[in-house]
This record gives C-alpha cells, sequence and structure tokens, in this order.
C-alpha cells in the first residue's frame, strides 16, 4: 500500500490548475499522493524508521508496531502540526512552482479562503521545501564556464521620505566619501553564480561585497580551475591565480566575445522584478527564502536539455517536503531553527 511505483503507474498526474482543483478535492487521494511520494519503497516510521506499520483507516494514520507510536502524513513535514487540510497545501505548492512571477500571501488567501497570516507562514514552509540542501562544485573539466556577479535589493533613495533618505545617508557618512555608499544604503547584497553548462544559478544573501567575502563564496561553489567570468570590480582580483578568469569593462561593453555576465544578470531582472511587482516588501531577514523560491523555478524550467513540465515541477517540490520542519517562532525570529 502506498508505493510510489504503483500509485505512478495507476494514476494521472494533473498537468494543469483545473486538473489540480478536481484531483486533490478527495482527502483520501491527497494522503495517498503524498505518501508514495514521501516513502517511495513503502511507509517508514518518522521516529524509529521502522517499517512495521499499520494504518487506521477511519483516522488516516499510521501506527507503529515497533515503537508503538502514532504518526500522519504530515508528521516530519513543512505540513507537521498544520490544522489547514492537504488540498490546500497542495494547490498552494502548485501555484508557488508554477506561477513565474510568484504569488502573494494575499492571493493565497483569498484563493484558498485562509488568512493572511496563514498564508504567509505557508509560503515560507514551502520555500523552506524548495531549498536544496546540498550543493556540488560547478565548473571544472565536465562543467561549463562560470558566470559571477552580485547585485544589491532594496528601496530606491528617491523613492523614500525625504528624512528617511536623509538619515541613510547620514548613516553612511562613516564610509568613504563617494557614491557607492550613498546609492546602497539600506540596501541587500546578494552573490550569485551561473553555470554555463549546466544553466544552473546559486544566490545568497552576503554581509557585504568586500573581495574577501566573494572570493570565499566562489571557492566554496565552484571548481579550482575553471573558467570564470565576471566584471571589474575590485572584489574579483586575483582569481587569476585560482581560475581562468576574464573580465568585461561594463563602461564600454556589456559583451566581448564569450566574456559577458549577461546569463546572470537574466536572473537578477527576474527575481527583481519579482519581488518587485509582487512581494513589495521583503526583510532582509527573510530573502534568502525567496531567492531559494526563485532559483528552485529558475534551475527547473523547461529548455531544450531539460524539458520539465509543471507537474514535474510540481511533484519534485513535494518530493522535498520530509525532513524540514519550520515553526512560526522560527520564522518571527524568536527561536533558533530546527535541526533534523
Amino acid at each position: 500500500m502506498f508505493s510510489y511505483y504503483y500509485f505512478m503507474a495507476t494514476q494521472d498526474i494533473p498537468n494543469s490548475l483545473i486538473e489540480v482543483i478536481r484531483y486533490f478535492s478527495d482527502v483520501d487521494v491527497c494522503i495517498e499522493f503524498v505518501a508514495s511520494l514521501r516513502w517511495m519503497e513503502g511507509v517508514v516510521c518518522p521516529h524509529c524508521e521502522s517499517k512495521n506499520v499499520g494504518f487506521l483507516k477511519t483516522r488516516r494514520i499510521w501506527k507503529c508496531r515497533g515503537c508503538r507510536k502514532q504518526f500522519s502524513v504530515k508528521t516530519g513535514t513543512i505540513f507537521e502540526e498544520s490544522p489547514i487540510a492537504l488540498d490546500k497545501w497542495l494547490m498552494a505548492i502548485w501555484l508557488v512552482v508554477n506561477c513565474k512571477n510568484g504569488i502573494s500571501s494575499y492571493e493565497i488567501s483569498r484563493d484558498l479562503k485562509v488568512t493572511q497570516k496563514s498564508a504567509w507562514f505557508m509560503l515560507h514552509r514551502i520555500r523552506l521545501a524548495l531549498k536544496n540542501g546540498s550543493w556540488e562544485k560547478m565548473g571544472g573539466n565536465q562543467g561549463g564556464a562560470c558566470e559571477v556577479d552580485e547585485t544589491f535589493v532594496g528601496g530606491k533613495l528617491r523613492n523614500m521620505h525625504k528624512s528617511r533618505a536623509k538619515a541613510l545617508k547620514m548613516g553612511a557618512m562613516g564610509q568613504p566619501a563617494n557614491s557607492y555608499h550613498t546609492r546602497h544604503a539600506n540596501k541587500t547584497a546578494v552573490f550569485g553564480i551561473l553555470d554555463r553548462e549546466s544553466r544552473q544559478v546559486r544566490a545568497k544573501v552576503v554581509p557585504n561585497v568586500k573581495r574577501e567575502t566573494l572570493q570565499n563564496e566562489i571557492l566554496k561553489n565552484i571548481h579550482h580551475g575553471s573558467a570564470v567570468y565576471s566584471d571589474q570590480a575590485v572584489a574579483y582580483d586575483k582569481l587569476k591565480e585560482t581560475y581562468i578568469h576574464e573580465t568585461v569593462n561594463h563602461v564600454n561593453a556589456y559583451v566581448e566575445g564569450n566574456v559577458h555576465t549577461n546569463g546572470l544578470e537574466n536572473f537578477w531582472s527576474l527575481m527583481k522584478r519579482n519581488l518587485a511587482g509582487t512581494y513589495v516588501a521583503v526583510e532582509p531577514f527573510h530573502l534568502d527564502a525567496y531567492l531559494d523560491e526563485q532559483m528552485f523555478r529558475f534551475n527547473n524550467r523547461a529548455t531544450k536539455d531539460n524539458p520539465l513540465n509543471d507537474a514535474d515541477r510540481f511533484m519534485l517540490a513535494v518530493s522535498q517536503i520530509s525532513g524540514k520542519r519550520l515553526t512560526y517562532a522560527e520564522l518571527t525570529g524568536k527561536v533558533a531553527e530546527t535541526e533534523f
């Protein structure tokens, strides 16, 4: 019962939003679908990892014959202790992974008939599931060249109230006297890497864009000896000691043969339009989660070499729900995050 291979062989997986609504209208189908993706070889107790379990059909839960504990399909996942039904959860996941510009908590609230606060909490738990926990180094002999670049996320001074803009400028007075620090006052630095061969991107919030910070990220994420392309920012000086490093001068041109960062600039453009158009205001504390969401959609987009469709992205997201837990106290920074 609840075998992944049996379920996939006997069910027509939904390929559109209307099919998802109809397909997951039955709570038993929802449970069977999540269980088949979570336990591909059969149900396993999340407490003691025993396979000797029995299903209590009237309560839609399992009981382990080893540790004698009861558990549901939500136990040990992003759904744990959530009173929201699985059909709404699965609908929310579908919308997040397949709406190219994301979907706000207010839209989720209206569509699923939950409070905006609950919808916001749901979205952050889904973003945790979309996060890729393990990274392999990019580039190398088997990979392609890599583009590296940094950007800043935040409001523009000219759009702020005069008093707030003045306060931010005064806060930057302790920095060297140039427009750079004033221009990026109140903004959050983000660093990214794009592997041209796999067309995969990685991005994360960084404390600053100093040489030590950015080059440490490059050393951790790119194979030594790889081709690395960047602009002429001083933070990328001396990369030639470890990589085949070439730069493009954006004052003169944006492309010089194969040397450019346009692939990564494309990701920045999509990410910023997503934040400005859909989410409007994002705290720096949560920005990494929004980057995880955008990276998931970008890295699993349909291409000639990787023809994923909406159903594929949805099933991949659902398969990643296990072993991840986020409480509201953790989300709001009141306690540290749960570790499994």
